[in-house]
């Protein structure tokens, strides 16, 4: 927030807090990077006050920071519905403006009230990390095709900005799509309301939303193709009429070795092993062998098959029952096993899912007394791949009374993690289906990513603080680690999460009623995975494996047999990921919007108006004071830090060096660079 330029915060929302009272009005809030912005909740505790005198001395006599502070807002007028305020309303509090034995009401603006709280702000308590709304729990998980189109969709413009954003600095004919991805964003970002990637919309808004979806991914597709066609076209051409490799093309900033799949010479699709440059591309031709290949086992006793399938790939090894549960999981060159004794790890389970007051936002802490295991299976798990590269089984099971659950369990040569690729067809109820680790690892805490960086949430519930967090939300990735060792899960899709004790729970699909009486009652396809690690999450590199899930490397059918592999960008230090990387917007470039002056006519002459300038975000992700290298290969030839409005700063031109660009970061720090390139 202070990197766009918001010093000031207001909201209502954590009055609606169903266990704990926040024990403040008017404070600091202090986010993960250690920045701060003035935030004030009214007392009031409301956002649709009718200008009655019993109000105002509710607002007053309410007010926790009494003493600190002398002022405070009142939202008043019909809200929700619209109307705003009424002359009955404006008369009332007009008479109030100097009544004896009242306080005094004044109209005011937000920023009177602010500039007013800001010298008043001395005396000021500070709260540090989230402001978590102990309510609304539900809004993480229902409406899953809407989650699953919002991650889709930030993933596929993050890689035609980037893709788009090389071709760019390769060739300067090119025309990068600014006004396209602009109208594509917005659309993403409608999306992001309040009630709609939250789920509590109704069916209309949500026929609307899976629309603007499928044109993201539709338009998408098209910009990435004529990105990729002027960044590699002269590898795209045949030479002889026929394929000769497959580009593989890498959108984010760590080299990858993956398994990929692709179009083999008689037109089948084939599986290969590919080791794709940082935010780059290469040509593979020639399948590469793995050091280590996968092999997959049944078990089979001397008196009965158990049905168990084993697999290993030299760096997990991973045993699963008829049903598909992990029974086995470890690290292959380390005896400790990631499973907790007598328990079974991928178990599905189903709740009983009937909130107190509103469907589609809530899910109440008493779900957790109706848990019912998934047990029943339609077909026990049979492996269907046994190859060098990738090993794969599948099962059935049939969940509540009518949905069935089919899952493909993959594991891939040189993969620190084991997928489960998941198609539920979802008819169910008033019910919440969950997955569930219990792990080897003992810790008090919990691990979760959030954008930009991480927060940990603990796993007892010793006070009402704690408890009241029996769902929260996280991103790409959750976490238990003890010291030396820890499990990850990751997601491609979802955002609903528990850790208590020593199980992670991973919150699947809802089927509320209200407002939209089909909810989530369709067919479903995720990915999740789990990855067992030693030494911590940073080290063991969770954080750069939850990109690479939800990331997938590009392939396309080359005509070129070979070609030195290309990298644009990298970074030096694993603790740091570069985001994003984009054309500069005209506003950032000229500045000239609202009569203010062009800010790099004071910096960098050269640079102003020039289409070819690109802007770098990158954020610390270990939570750790570092320092990188950001290389390039590109003909770099000015580069100055820039606020997160891509207005560069006065005085902070970065060296060129032979190594690249120093850069520092805080834990967590936020720094957004922008380049110009030679012509």
């Amino acid at each position: 927030m202070r990197g766009c330029g918001i010093g000031r915060f207001l909201t209502q929302k954590l009055s609606w807090n169903l266990v704990n009272a926040f024990p403040h009005h008017t404070f600091f809030w202090e986010g993960i990077d250690g920045s701060q912005v003035l935030t004030h909740f009214p007392p009031g505790d409301s956002y649709g006050m009718l200008g009655r005198v019993e109000e105002m001395l509710k607002t007053v006599k309410n007010n926790k920071d009494k003493g600190r502070v002398n002022h405070s807002a009142v939202l008043f007028g019909f809200g929700d519905g619209g109307g705003g305020p009424t002359q009955k309303m404006l008369d009332r509090m007009k008479r109030m403006r100097d009544t004896d034995g009242l306080p005094r009401v004044q109209m005011s603006t937000p920023d009177r009230l602010f500039s007013v709280l800001e010298k008043e702000s001395s005396q000021l308590c500070t709260w540090v990390g989230e402001l978590f709304l102990e309510l609304h729990n539900g809004t993480y998980t229902t409406q899953a095709q809407i989650k699953k189109g919002n991650r889709e969709c930030e993933q596929i413009l993050h890689d035609v900005e980037v893709l788009s954003a090389l071709a760019l600095a390769r060739d300067s004919s090119f025309q990068y799509p600014g006004s396209q991805l602009q109208r594509l964003w917005r659309l993403l970002l409608l999306n992001q309301f309040h009630d709609v990637l939250p789920g509590s919309c109704i069916q209309l808004v949500v026929e609307d939303a899976l629309q603007y979806y499928a044109e993201i991914r539709r338009a998408g597709a098209q910009l990435q193709e004529e990105a990729v066609q002027s960044l590699c076209g002269d590898l795209l051409q045949p030479e002889s009429g026929h394929t000769e490799g497959t580009l593989v093309l890498n959108t984010l900033p760590w080299e990858r070795t993956e398994v990929i799949s692709r179009t083999g010479p008689s037109g089948a699709e084939v599986l290969a092993l590919v080791t794709a440059p940082s935010m780059g591309y290469t040509i593979v031709r020639e399948p590469v062998p793995p050091l280590q290949p996968v092999t997959v086992t049944e078990r089979v006793s001397a008196a009965q098959e158990d049905g168990s399938v084993t697999m290993e790939n030299g760096v997990i090894a991973v045993r699963l029952d008829a049903m598909g549960r992990l029974i086995s999981l470890r690290l292959a060159d380390s005896e400790r096993e990631a499973v907790a004794d007598g328990c079974c790890a991928n178990q599905f389970a189903l709740f009983d899912d009937v909130p107190l007051y509103w469907d589609a936002w809530d899910v109440m802490d008493y779900h957790l007394e109706t848990r019912k295991p998934v047990t029943t299976v339609l077909k026990p798990l049979e492996i269907t791949l046994a190859g060098d590269l990738r090993a794969s089984a599948r099962f059935s099971l049939q969940v509540g009374r009518s949905s069935t659950l089919t899952q493909e369990i993959i594991l891939d040569a040189a993969c620190p993690y084991v997928r489960f690729v998941t198609e539920v067809d979802w008819k169910e109820s008033h019910k919440f289906l969950k997955v569930e680790f219990p792990v080897q690892v003992r810790s008090t805490n919990a691990t979760y990513e959030i954008q930009f960086g991480h927060v940990q949430r603990p796993t007892h519930w010793n006070t009402s603080w704690d408890w009241a967090r029996f769902e929260v939300w996280a991103h790409k990735w959750m976490d238990l680690s003890e010291h030396g060792f820890g499990v990850a899960v990751l997601n491609d899709s979802k955002y609903g999460a528990s850790t208590h004790g020593n199980v992670l729970s991973l919150s699947l699909l809802r089927a509320p009623k209200s407002p939209d009486a089909t909810a989530d009652i369709t067919q479903h396809r995720f990915t999740y995975a789990v990855l067992p690690h030693q030494g911590s999450f940073q080290d063991a590199g969770v954080i750069q494996c939850a990109y690479n899930l939800n990331y997938p490397l590009h392939a396309v059918p080359a005509g070129r047999a070979q070609c030195p592999a290309w990298s644009a960008f990298s970074v030096s230090s694993p603790a740091v990921v570069l985001e994003t990387v984009k054309q500069a917007s005209p506003l950032g470039r000229s500045g000239e919007a609202e009569g203010t002056l062009s800010p790099l006519r004071a910096v960098s002459p050269k640079a102003e108006d020039r289409p070819d300038a690109l802007v770098l975000r990158l954020h610390e992700a270990h939570g750790s004071t570092a320092g990188t290298w950001l290389r390039s290969s590109l003909p770099v030839q000015e580069a100055v830090l820039c606020d997160l409005l891509e207005r560069p700063l006065a005085e902070n031109h970065l060296v060129l060096e032979q190594q690249g660009m120093r850069l520092s970061f805080t834990p967590f720090q936020l720094l957004s660079v922008l380049l110009v390139l030679r012509q």
